[in-house]
């Protein structure tokens, strides 16, 4: 198997709840247009409930194992978060506090994840990725060192509820070729 052609496996998380996320919509695109031997799957957290150390046992909540389930099964994780009050959603950091338990162990430990933020304002949502790269750092996940993954006037790049940037599906696709090659370095080669 080449290295083009051996699948990687992402979940994207939106880290909005508004049908009409800008978030989640930007996925769609990502998702739309991934090249052979990438999977995207999609995530939306309206299911999360806030979270509870005394719910944060086994079995566990069904949500709850379900989402780190999705993402213990990825190879990576792509986030797309917007930025509310220049900072991270409450539902986004909701559900990475469940996903970081147990501490240490969490199912986001060392796992590659790729960080895109968007803002209707010039700035693209930058200060929320701050707050959610240090979350992530907290957390042991291996967030990918790349240029800011920003997309500033959002709502201005939606159309018809399809998102239509192609400068930004470009530069958000070299991140996840990035990604990619993170995952890919990752893996013991098959002996013929």
């Amino acid at each position: 198997m080449t290295e083009q052609t051996e699948t990687v496996r992402l979940l994207g998380i939106s880290g909005s709840l508004r049908a009409a996320s800008f978030s989640t919509a930007i996925l769609r695109a990502v998702q739309a247009r991934l090249t052979l031997g990438t999977e995207l799957q999609l995530m939306t957290l309206e299911t999360i409930p806030l979270y509870n150390e005394d719910q944060d046992c086994k079995p566990g909540l069904p949500a709850i194992a379900a989402l780190r389930s999705l993402i213990a099964a990825s190879d990576a994780v792509l986030i797309a978060t917007p930025e509310y009050n220049h900072g991270l959603p409450g539902v986004l950091k909701n559900a990475l506090d469940w996903a970081s338990r147990p501490a240490f162990e969490s199912c986001f430990r060392a796992k590659p994840v790729l960080i895109l933020s968007s803002a209707t304002a010039f700035t693209g949502g930058v200060r929320a990725q701050y707050q959610l790269r240090e979350t992530l750092a907290s957390m042991q996940a291996d967030v990918i060192s790349t240029r800011e993954i920003v997309i500033p006037s959002v709502d201005r790049k939606i159309i018809d509820g399809q998102f239509q940037d192609e400068d930004s599906l470009a530069f958000i696709a070299a991140g996840i070729d990035r990604l990619r090659q993170q995952v890919l370095s990752r893996r013991v080669p098959v002996l013929s």
